[in-house]
């Protein structure tokens, strides 16, 4: 059964996901709503991981590095300034979309499988990840004037 790799792979991608919403929350602390915010969404993927924890191990996870790839080649380092803020807030987007597109597939998986217990939890982080992707994609739009047309 191939479920256990996107298990692994969506395991792994919340618990980065987790870590660079906390790193951000720290570069920008100046940014009183992306740190507050960060560390809310931060633990929503905390809290994404416990709930995967049973599931990869019933359906023993295999673990990937893909997540950890692109956490690393993504994050190298602190940004700064509006410019700065923009790429990580989109970044941010980039590994919380690779967290939507896996519970997507888990989902259906899950519904195949006839697993109700995987599904109910599919069901409540899926959505929990869309508002943060709705949330990320509003904070860009409304940093992107500021950073690319008026900062130098």
């Amino acid at each position: 059964m191939q479920l256990a790799h996107y298990i692994g792979l969506l395991h792994r991608a919340e618990d980065a996901l987790a870590s660079a919403l906390r790193e951000i929350a720290e570069a920008h602390a100046d940014e009183h709503d992306i740190a507050h915010i960060c560390r809310m969404l931060a633990g929503q993927c905390e809290g994404h991981v416990e709930r995967l924890a049973p599931f990869a191990e019933r359906y023993r996870e295999e673990a990937d590095e893909e997540p950890e790839r692109l956490h690393s080649e993504l994050f190298r380092g602190r940004r700064q300034g509006g410019l700065g803020l923009l790429r990580d807030l989109h970044d941010l987007y980039l590994m919380a979309a690779e967290c939507d597109v896996a519970w997507t597939m888990i989902g259906q998986a899950a519904q195949g499988a006839r697993d109700t217990e995987l599904f109910a939890v599919v069901t409540a982080c899926e959505g929990e990840t869309a508002t943060q992707l709705k949330w990320l994609r509003t904070r860009m739009r409304a940093a992107a004037p500021q950073a690319l047309v008026v900062a130098e």
